[in-house]
């Protein structure tokens, strides 16, 4: 935790960028494991480096996946699981995917149309919330800021839920994001990257003080 926000480093491919985001002060590490995103890792990969990292930090990040596909997450080491997946998804699988995992370790990011708000059913289904920018074609990776107004009303209507504010969060905007969304959990990924998948080390410094300032 840095101040009183909790940070999530996504999109990591390599051992080195994990730790590097572990010290600059990430409270969790996202790896992705969908093969359509640039920032994909192999689930070899990544059960080879994450048993050298702390436990309670590695978040599995997959597009509408199987119950099969989280069972491997889970059994490769993840400890969370943020699921992306179309608003329209059956109410069915998403309570397969909870069930598979637990509610007190899913992450779900539907991805919301403007103008949508999160169906309320969802709600007991898990414990943490992702919002992210919307894109008609991508689940997340846009680079684009978010609707910030939207999270702010979300977080306010459940504040029992945890919420998770991501897209486009860089270190010149993430002071402004946060007041404006009153976001007490981030998730920072082409923000603080020099190429997709590679960690820029000053990025995350130069983020991680923008936190502490706030």
């Amino acid at each position: 935790m840095i101040g009183k926000i909790r940070l999530k480093i996504c999109g990591l491919t390599s051992l080195v960028d994990a730790q590097a985001a572990l010290a600059s002060g990430a409270d969790f590490l996202g790896f992705i494991l969908f093969p359509g995103s640039p920032r994909y890792l192999s689930i070899e990969h990544f059960r080879e480096i994450q048993g050298r990292l702390p436990r309670g930090t590695k978040v599995a990040v997959s597009v509408a996946p199987t119950v099969e596909d989280l069972v491997s997450h889970r059994e490769a080491g993840a400890d969370f699981f943020q699921v992306h997946f179309p608003a329209e998804t059956p109410l069915e699988k998403v309570r397969a995917w909870s069930e598979a995992v637990g509610p007190d370790r899913l992450w779900l990011a539907p991805r919301l149309a403007p103008g949508s708000e999160l169906p309320g059913e969802l709600l007991p289904l898990a414990g943490v919330f992702l919002l992210d920018s919307f894109s008609p074609d991508k689940f997340g990776g846009t680079g684009l800021p978010g609707d910030w107004a939207k999270f702010a009303r979300h977080r306010l209507a459940h504040p029992d839920k945890k919420w998770v504010l991501s897209g486009g969060l860089r270190p010149d905007n993430v002071a402004q994001a946060l007041a404006e969304s009153g976001a007490r959990w981030v998730d920072a990924n082409s923000g603080v990257e020099s190429a997709p998948g590679v960690k820029d080390g000053a990025k995350l410094k130069a983020f991680a003080a923008r936190l502490g300032a706030s």
